[in-house]
């Protein structure tokens, strides 16, 4: 009876080891346009990944981002993001490729669903996944076409910011 006892505790113990909530984490957007280059980091993300069956998600308050200018960031939220009715962007899916027996950086690809401004689109991002003093910490750069989420770039504005935009995230996980 103790053995079992034991091993019900045990098996309790990993599969609850095997849910990972984000620690720090970070989103940065980089938009380079012909008059001028704007970025913008968000350090208020929110993910969890389950290493067991590889699902991971995430959600970004939109009003988080910050800019070096503040006439950047309203404009950003007023006329761009509409941050007001789409107040969040968020991605759910799986990733694969990975394997937690590997300390080494592993490239990794997570398919799923990216929502952002009201639009949901399938996508497949490259990324790397590493394990390294107990946590998991992936990394990924990939790019985003405005148009494909709705986001309209007046005319007036075109040469100030990119039809397309580089994202970068860095998430670095603890076990629950």
């Amino acid at each position: 009876m103790r053995s079992l006892t034991t091993l019900l505790l045990l098996l309790a113990f990993c599969a609850q080891a095997q849910k990972y909530t984000v620690e720090k984490g970070s989103i940065i957007f980089f938009s380079d346009a012909t008059l001028e280059d704007i970025t913008a980091e968000n350090k208020k993300v929110a993910s969890l990944f389950n290493s067991a069956t590889g699902a991971i998600a995430f959600s970004v308050p939109i009003v988080e981002f910050q800019f070096e200018k503040s006439l950047m960031q309203e404009h950003f939220n007023e006329k761009y993001m509409e941050s007001d009715k789409f107040p969040k962007a968020t991605f759910q899916g799986t990733l694969t490729n990975f394997n937690m027996g590997v300390t080494g950086e592993q490239v990794v690809k997570a398919a799923g669903k990216l929502t952002l401004h009201g639009v949901t689109k399938d996508v497949g991002i490259q990324g790397t996944f590493q394990i390294k003093d107990g946590k998991v910490i992936m990394n990924s750069k990939f790019m985003i076409r405005l148009e494909d989420y709705q986001v309209a770039i007046p005319q007036l504005m075109w040469q100030n910011i990119a039809e397309e935009v580089e994202v970068s995230l860095t998430f670095i996980y603890k076990a629950q």
